[in-house]
């Protein structure tokens, strides 16, 4: 990895993308600590206490921007949210599907449609966030005009971070939106180390303990890297074929499905479910169904209890199996296929290979879902069972870093086979 760095560094077209990169980078930290108008964050500090809760996930992907509510509190979440509908609603609408079909004009026309679709989903989101947070007393003045000002501040942040993002793409490195959340996890880990060392030198933790957790945390930074580089790869057989005066010779290759193809999608979705009751709870507080999620020993909802971590788990492998069907479409991989006189050794082509590929999926998916059910599980335990209060660290955010970490490697090395250099993967 440092060598490519190191080798893009030396041409000077990849040496202006990556100052540009940095340079961006720059802005986004100097937002994070500009506060949103009229906000005590003070205040604030017992939303994101508890690690494995929504809020700390959230605040976790904004680098801290959310604790401090500041401009760019919502980050690019509005934008994420709205890919991912966009992506499922391709599926569902069919008009959609045709227009994704129709190659970088139709894919333009969704992208659009995705950008206008974030800046809704930031009003609402902001128009909440705002919601939940005044209930705190973060807010001294909640007249209409702080509201607007709160909810136009922070939508027109988020969107600004999303152009920062997408000119990332086009005159950085590449990868811009992920490239953001990688950051602004990464600028976490030092305050991390702090408030680990913190409970080491009042004593709440022993030294034996941190190193213990040390030790757990490379552990899923391994088993992390092992699960992204993973992947099932089921055999395609071409047979040779005449072209006119040509004859093209039959080849092997191979379709891979990797082991952790929905990345955190599940663990968005789950996380979402979990907190969604305990956050409508919060409007009013004094009901009787408030009482019960919040309060009852037969409630799920309530975070760092054994009945929500069993919950969670099952809602992860559920979402992951969910958005991997939906996402993958084996009736078109088994047409194509047939289409390119391709077939897999053994199976007979059309529904037989349709089936074959969703029970491999469906395989695939299931273990996804249980190692991402695994690792989400990190901060709970951490949490409700060990002496780490207020620490979030899991295989969520590692599962993040490792994915965006390679996929930014893979566009520098990209870009230097793109310029004949040699020499770079010795």
């Amino acid at each position: 990895m440092l060598s490519t760095i190191r080798n893009a560094w030396k041409i000077p077209d990849l040496k202006k993308r990556m100052i540009f990169t940095l340079l961006m980078v720059v802005i986004i930290r100097v937002g994070i600590f500009i506060p949103v108008p009229g906000v005590d964050a003070s205040k604030l500090a017992s939303l994101t206490s508890n690690g494995g809760t929504l809020l700390s996930f959230y605040n976790m992907l904004s680098g801290g921007a959310f604790g401090k509510f500041s401009i760019f509190a919502m980050g690019v979440g509005p934008y994420i949210n709205a890919s991912i509908i966009m992506q499922l609603l391709v599926i569902a609408i069919p008009s959609l599907e045709q227009l994704s079909k129709e190659g970088l004009e139709g894919r333009k026309k969704i992208q659009d449609y995705t950008r206008y679709a974030s800046i809704v989903l930031g009003v609402l989101q902001a128009f909440g966030l705002y919601a939940a947070i005044a209930g705190t007393g973060a807010f001294s003045d909640t007249s209409s005009l702080t509201i607007f000002l709160v909810v136009l501040t922070m939508t027109t942040a988020s969107t600004f971070l999303v152009w920062i993002g997408e000119q990332i793409t086009g005159k950085g490195i590449g990868n811009g939106i992920s490239l953001i959340i990688f950051i602004n996890i990464i600028s976490g880990l030092p305050d991390l180390a702090y408030k680990i060392a913190g409970l080491q030198k009042a004593g709440t933790v022993s030294f034996v303990e941190v190193i213990l957790f040390v030790v757990i945390a490379v552990a899923l930074l391994i088993a992390v890297v092992i699960a992204s580089l993973s992947e099932r790869r089921i055999p395609v057989q071409y047979a040779g074929k005449a072209v006119g005066n040509k004859v093209f010779k039959g080849q092997s290759t191979h379709i891979p499905i990797g082991v952790n193809a929905s990345g955190v999608i599940g663990i968005i979705f789950a996380m979402s479910v979990m907190m969604f009751p305990a956050t409508i709870a919060q409007v009013k507080p004094t009901s009787s169904i408030a009482k019960f999620i919040t309060g009852s020993r037969w409630s799920v909802f309530e975070a760092n209890t054994w009945k929500y971590a069993l919950v969670y788990f099952v809602l992860i492998v559920f979402f992951t199996w969910f958005y991997t069907q939906v996402t993958f479409k084996p009736d078109e991989m088994a047409e194509n296929m047939h289409k390119s006189s391709g077939f897999i050794p053994g199976i007979r082509p059309g529904e037989n290979t349709a089936t074959y590929i969703d029970s491999v999926l469906t395989k695939i998916s299931i273990l996804g879902g249980v190692f991402a059910g695994v690792i989400a599980l990190f901060p709970i335990i951490t949490e409700g069972f060990t002496q780490f209060k207020g620490i979030y660290f899991g295989g969520t955010m590692l599962l993040i870093m490792v994915n965006v970490g390679l996929e930014t490697l893979r566009q520098l090395e990209s870009q230097l086979v793109m310029r004949h250099y040699k020499g770079f993967l010795k």
